[in-house]
């Protein structure tokens, strides 16, 4: 991998992160144009670096609220924020099961078949496409509605199904604000990021010997940069009901993907 696939990798990844386009879908469909040729650790620590990036964007175009949070959190009271709080913990539960039991089995999913990564975009475009067409509420997320969205999310695990796409969406059917459920939306993803990235650190499946750090780096900043603007962006869009040009964009991405699987 070179300066300039690490390049259109990050930006890949940044954009892809937050637009419900599944950042993992199209990080395979990439790799597979470029013919990515690293060897497995070096490809999984490019994408964990890729996903670190992003989660620290998140974090930046968050910060008052996350601080806000935090300062709720410390008055050890079941306030809003502390509520909050365990409304992302009871998010991640799905994710964290589903991840720690059929890990084996997600990870067979990536690096296979763009086809089957086309089809899984189909499927996020009509879920984008019913969203889009739901009206806007002042309804909060809920308690029960929380578990859903983590349900959701686990879902998305799977390379083609954008988290963001498919959280947003099944936030607002429930019908959530759709701002509230774009913030809570990436919001909830920021623990499971840093914890997945703990955990294959430590587990010592990533190997950092013979890394080529500057690869890495503009890699990291092309990603971190491209997802403070698709960030903001992207809640922007949400509220303003643009979810549907990025339904047929899906489906467009997707057909693409699978008409090339025959050829590549």
């Amino acid at each position: 991998m070179d300066y300039i696939d690490a390049i259109i990798l990050g930006i890949i990844q940044g954009f892809t992160e937050f637009l419900p386009v599944s950042s993992s879908g199209h990080l395979e469909i990439g790799k597979a144009i470029l013919g990515d040729t690293s060897v497995p650790e070096e490809s999984l620590l490019f994408t964990v670096i890729l996903h670190f990036a992003t989660a620290v964007s998140t974090l930046v175009v968050f910060r008052k609220d996350i601080i806000q949070i935090f300062g709720g959190i410390l008055k050890f009271q079941w306030n809003e924020e502390t509520q909050f709080a365990f409304k992302i913990v009871l998010s991640m539960l799905p994710a964290v099961i589903i991840g720690l039991l059929f890990e084996e089995e997600l990870e067979s999913f990536f690096g296979g078949s763009i086809a089957f990564v086309g089809a899984m975009l189909i499927i996020t475009a009509v879920l984008l496409w019913l969203a889009d067409r739901s009206k806007n509420t002042g309804k909060p997320v809920t308690i029960k509605d929380s578990i859903i969205i983590g349900v959701a999310q686990a879902v998305a695990m799977l390379p083609g199904i954008s988290r963001s796409g498919a959280t947003i969406s099944t936030s607002v059917l429930l019908g959530n604000d759709k701002t509230k459920a774009a913030r809570f939306s990436f919001l909830m993803v920021v623990p499971l990021i840093f914890g997945k990235i703990a955990k294959d650190l430590l587990s010592g499946e990533i190997s950092t010997h013979n890394t080529n750090l500057g690869v890495m780096g503009v890699g990291f900043l092309a990603a971190f940069i491209c997802g403070l603007i698709a960030c903001t962006w992207m809640i922007s869009l949400v509220k303003k009901s643009k979810l549907r040009y990025f339904s047929i964009y899906c489906v467009l991405i997707g057909l693409i993907a699978i008409i090339s699987s025959f050829y590549v």
